[in-house]
């Protein structure tokens, strides 16, 4: 079964980012993130928007797992939306 796309949506001083970050490492699983507050301008306002759509509250990490989304650092949820 393929992996399903990861996609994180983190900020560069959240320590629940770093974790997840560091778990798909160690699990060997390729993402994709974006450091939200490292952006400037339109792009940072429209990278927003796109995690509103998915986590109404906007906190951090959001992570989408294929279809699935994940707020925070969930461990288990990870696993189970990874197939792991």
């Amino acid at each position: 079964m393929a992996t399903p796309e990861v996609k994180i949506y983190s900020l560069t001083t959240c320590g629940h980012c770093k974790a997840t970050k560091r778990f798909l490492n160690e699990c060997s699983v390729a993402y994709d993130f974006v450091d939200v507050d490292v952006l400037e301008g339109d792009e940072r306002k429209a990278i927003l928007e796109d995690v509103k759509k998915l986590n109404p509250k906007c906190s951090f990490p959001t992570i989408q797992i294929g279809k699935k989304v994940i707020v925070g650092f969930r461990e288990d949820e990870i696993k189970e939306a990874l197939g792991l």
